[in-house]
């Protein structure tokens, strides 16, 4: 798949320590993803979002690539920069809400990949795109970014709209295109559960509203 297999997200070592650098390389194509969803008045902004904290995260790792080698490093010594302001802050803030991102793009293709659908309109991705938005950003918006995400979902495009926009327009086949959204899950949901787990581990993760 043109758009998710264009860098592709490495097995998580034993350790569970997501390498920066690769990690970096690996979500700088993903942000595109939402010109996908059309709606740019509800997706723009979070495309935007999503690049900006890729952009402040590469920052940090760029200022010292031997310092913040992993994403754990980087959460360890902002947590000793910043003191009571951590982890509302600095590359750790931009990477809790980057994560709360992909994992809108993982639930939506994972709901995709195992043939989750509205039955009577087997073609519409709104199932999909609201379990995503239930399970990965809802609880972190306010009552009128809700409502916006909410009505958006009724403009969202075919399903087979959605799979050509992610073969960058070329003319796809349905079972071979679902095929590669299963190995890019296969990677990258490992990838965004490592990252989850060491938010709880390191108790990183805020629960204030956008």
């Amino acid at each position: 798949m043109a758009l998710l297999l264009e860098h592709e997200f490495r097995v998580v070592p034993a350790d569970r320590e997501i390498e920066t650098g690769p990690f970096l390389d690996a979500v700088a194509h993903l942000p595109p993803f939402f010109d996908c969803l059309g709606t740019p008045i509800v997706y723009s902004p979070v495309k935007a979002d999503l690049a900006g904290n890729i952009k402040k995260i590469r920052a940090v790792y760029e200022s010292n690539p031997t310092k913040f080698k992993t994403l754990k490093n980087i959460l360890e010594v902002e947590k000793e920069m910043y003191g009571p302001e951590w982890p509302k802050t600095g590359a750790t803030l931009a990477l809790m809400w980057l994560k709360r991102g992909l994992k809108f793009i993982q639930v939506l293709l994972q709901s995709l990949s195992d043939g989750e659908r509205d039955e009577e309109n087997p073609n519409l991705i709104r199932v999909n795109a609201l379990k995503a938005y239930e399970i990965a950003l809802k609880k972190y918006h306010g009552w009128m970014l809700q409502k916006l995400f909410s009505g958006s979902v009724y403009a969202l495009p075919y399903k087979s709209d959605l799979l050509k926009a992610l073969e960058k327009g070329k003319e796809v086949n349905e079972e071979e295109t679902l095929e590669k959204i299963h190995q890019f899950l296969a990677k990258a949901t490992p990838v965004l559960d490592a990252i989850y787990d060491m938010y709880t581990k390191m108790n990183a993760e805020l629960n204030y509203k956008a």
